[in-house]
């Protein structure tokens, strides 16, 4: 058996014996080096290290840090008020909001689990006072929580477009599609259920007021000025994406002491979250870098592409064979590390069908958010379940409907370029 295999081998099973994911790959990559004769176990070293020491992935802390501060500033409160006006009429009331808040709140936090963590502990108390089901709130809580990594700035988009050496820019204005159709689609089926369940449409007593619309409108803007002056300080060259996060966190802590509710002691506390989050995130990058470096070494890419194109002709068929695999791929193992290993083995292959790198990029990407919601490895549904304390099986079956949409979202990405690319074509 090859070496590579062996070691392919080792990393499944410690994914498998609920081994941190950084430690899985490690120890695969580990067995690579101590079994092959004449390479230099000090290269494992340098390729952890130097998978970590890209440019672009400095923007990770950046933008970690950001959405932290977020947290602390005050933002989200004046933000989910702003979302409660708007919904204050829409079959489905505290639903709808808990969807807007996690798309609007994904262009500030730039983390999934986060708004998972806390629209869990905001929204979910107050959606089973007015009647909804707990297990209905938790699912709604964890799917919108998908949103986040797809509308900019994302964690994965800077992850990816390092790897596949793709714009991280493009990939920002790219996710807006994506995020916006996942949206309105669960939006839909939101007031489709509530409907349905006779579940309260209002969030708010009695009528809103011109005058409530836009004070809460005025107190939102700030906040959502973010997302713009992001994606357009990049388009107009006015930095570049990693000085944009640096231009963010400046930007969050503006808005904090501003309105006065970030104190000092909130700041070393988001400083130390972000360490933490920006830690794990690291550690997973550098671990997988090394696998990906062991997977070019062996022309693991090149093999594969030459084997897939000699037996599909077809690209939309390849596309499908792509997306089983990520969705199966997602149910046990971490985004992160499962795009590290997989993007320089599948985007060649995919430009050498003729698709579009951001076409390919927001599948790949909507695909691993997927995994982030299916059993037995989904973080956000331990993250929500955790806070909610609703039965993993009765999250499971809640989720059926949920999942048939973002099925449908996958295709429609998959086949239909115009919801990746066109909003990217327009800005380019």
């Amino acid at each position: 058996m090859p070496v590579v295999a062996i070691a392919a081998i080792v990393m499944v099973v410690f994914l498998f014996m609920k081994f941190p994911v950084f430690a899985a790959v490690l120890a695969g990559s580990l067995t690579y080096f101590a079994l092959t004769p004449g390479i230099a176990t000090r290269i494992f070293a340098q390729r952890v290290v130097t998978g970590m020491e890209s440019i672009p992935l400095l923007a990770i802390p950046f933008f970690v840090c950001a959405g932290v501060f977020m947290n602390y500033s005050g933002v989200t409160k004046r933000v989910m008020d702003f979302c409660e006006v708007l919904m204050a009429r829409v079959p489905g009331g505290l639903a709808q909001v808990n969807v807007l808040l996690s798309t609007l709140m994904g262009g500030l936090s730039g983390s999934n689990l986060a708004d998972a963590a806390m629209e869990a502990k905001m929204l979910v108390p107050e959606m089973e006072r007015k009647g909804f089901s707990k297990e209905f709130s938790s699912v709604v809580t964890a799917v919108s929580a998908m949103i986040t990594p797809l509308i900019p700035p994302g964690i994965a988009m800077i992850i990816y477009g390092s790897i596949a050496n793709v714009s991280i820019g493009k990939l920002f204005i790219a996710g807006i599609g994506p995020g916006l159709l996942l949206c309105i689609a669960m939006m839909f089926l939101c007031g489709i259920i509530s409907t349905k369940r006779g579940y309260t449409s209002s969030t708010k007593e009695g009528k809103v007021t011109a005058r409530e619309f836009l004070r809460a409108f005025v107190h939102a803007i700030p906040p959502l000025l973010l997302p713009v002056i992001i994606i357009g300080g990049i388009r107009l060259g006015i930095f570049t994406p990693t000085e944009a996060g640096a231009v963010a966190i400046v930007y969050s802590l503006v808005l904090g002491f501003a309105y006065r509710e970030m104190k000092f002691k909130d700041l070393l506390q988001g400083m130390k979250e972000t360490i933490l989050t920006t830690s794990s995130i690291m550690m997973i990058v550098g671990a997988a870098s090394s696998f990906a470096w062991i997977l070019t070494r062996e022309q693991i890419p090149q093999k594969v592409t030459e084997f897939i194109i000699g037996s599909i002709s077809n690209k939309y068929v390849f596309l499908m064979i792509v997306n089983f695999l990520l969705l199966f791929i997602g149910m046990f193992i971490e985004g992160n590390a499962a795009m590290i290993v997989l993007v320089p083995i599948l985007a060649p292959v995919a430009r050498a069908y003729g698709i579009d790198d951001i076409q390919f990029a927001m599948t790949f990407i909507f695909n691993m958010a997927i995994g982030c919601v299916t059993p037995p490895m989904g973080t956000l549904i331990f993250v929500t379940c955790g806070i909610t304390g609703c039965k993993i099986k009765d999250f499971i079956r809640e989720s059926i409907p949920f999942y048939f949409l973002l099925f449908g979202c996958l295709l429609l990405l998959t086949f239909v370029p115009l919801f990746s690319t066109g909003i990217v074509n327009l800005f380019y």
